[in-house]
């Protein structure tokens, strides 16, 4: 496996991201053994069926930008369409309930989701097929269904935490909800796999500092991760809001809400911080970067790829991805910005470059929400969509 992926170019941001890496590696070397083995039998998804029962009838959360990602995902009746990221469902029950004779594939790592997939599925007699794992693991799965390379005919990328995993405070990935600090997206599948308890207890003051910075583009890591060390000396810090209030701590009190989200509103200190670990945690980048290769080897030429970002570091990687810059290079060099041209000036100068050549953009800029979409899933307020045409 690639290193985690980073998205700085500075010098000395890439040397404290290897360090923390390296630590990191190291530690989590000792327990590979045992989560290799794991499965996701009965057992696990048995205890995710109460936090799902009802949800294939309301979806848990409202899928962004719903009419956007139809749009330009194009789909036509018959078709073969990969939800990658299938969360609560509402994108892929969308498609089920407005194309006829389509057939979704829909993955997830969490088996709360694919158990609410599994419910879904009964309801649409062979036309859904649920899928459990992450990214990296989707082309042997996929080959096990017997879907050739090239089979697909349109892939829906969700990057990030689902609304669902949010609103269970027993996951640990909200600070405005006490729980475990977990924050693991396979839930149980992996019972010895570190969660984020494990990062901030275990690993040192410069690694924080160096996870913070690279994965929350925290501008005040040095200073979270010298009080997180002070804090665990006293304590073990194993809640959420534990460590929320930790942060929170290294600041002076006018200042815990002084930072606005897009919508102007107060947003808490240590939000760049909770976002780094379940980054870390999950591996998030290099996860990201095998789903986009995995849509590049499954899409037919002409077929249409969406994929939802939800922060700058995840925006850049599709950015680059689509462009076809080498991702496994980005911690040792810049890349040069491109000249602004036509798609077509941009796939011939590709071509004259001899790079290959895999993606056309349906859509030069970024897509963002609409205001009144925003107002109506605030969730949603940050998220990007890119839409590209496989060549």
């Amino acid at each position: 496996m690639m290193h985690h992926v980073s998205m700085r170019s500075n010098p000395k941001s890439r040397k404290t991201a290897l360090a923390a890496w390296t630590t990191w590696m190291s530690w989590r070397f000792s327990v590979r053994s045992t989560t290799s083995g794991s499965s996701s039998g009965p057992d696990s998804l048995h205890r995710t069926q109460e936090l799902s029962s009802d949800s294939c009838e309301k979806p848990p959360h409202t899928p962004v930008m719903l009419k956007e990602v139809l749009h330009y995902l194009d789909i036509h009746p018959g078709q073969v369409v990969l939800d990658m990221t299938f969360g609560g469902g509402g994108h892929t029950k969308e498609i089920l309930n407005t194309i006829p004779e389509v057939t979704v594939l829909a993955l997830d790592r969490d088996p709360a989701a694919f158990s609410l997939a599994q419910r879904l599925a009964e309801q649409h007699s062979g036309r859904l097929q649920p899928l459990l794992g992450r990214f990296s693991e989707l082309e042997a799965l996929l080959l096990k269904m017997k879907i050739k390379l090239g089979g697909v005919d349109a892939v829906l990328l969700d990057a990030g935490c689902s609304s669902m995993q949010m609103d269970q405070s027993e996951r640990g990935f909200s600070l405005s909800m006490d729980g475990p600090l977990d924050m693991r997206m396979d839930g149980e599948r992996y019972p010895n796999m570190p969660c984020a308890a494990d990062v901030v207890n275990a690993l040192d003051q410069q690694a924080l500092a160096s996870i913070l910075t690279t994965y929350g583009e925290e501008r005040h890591a040095r200073k979270i991760a010298s009080a997180i060390v002070e804090a665990r000396s006293v304590y073990p810090i194993t809640r959420t809001q534990q460590l929320a209030s930790v942060v929170a701590g290294s600041f002076p009190a006018a200042a815990i809400y002084a930072r606005k989200d897009k919508l102007q509103r107060p947003s808490h200190v240590a939000t760049k911080t909770f976002q780094a670990l379940r980054i870390f945690v999950n591996d998030e980048l290099n996860e990201l970067h095998a789903g986009l290769c995995a849509a590049q080897a499954f899409l037919r030429p002409g077929g249409r790829l969406c994929v939802l970002t939800f922060h700058s570091l995840e925006d850049r990687l599709v950015k680059r991805f689509l462009k076809g810059d080498d991702l496994s290079t980005l911690h040792q060099r810049r890349f040069p910005r491109r000249k602004r041209g036509e798609v077509g000036e941009e796939v011939e100068d590709r071509k004259k470059d001899g790079q290959n050549v895999h993606w056309i953009p349906l859509r030069r800029k970024v897509i963002v929400p609409q205001m009144e979409d925003v107002k109506e899933n605030p969730r949603g307020r940050s998220a990007k969509l890119r839409a590209a045409l496989r060549c």
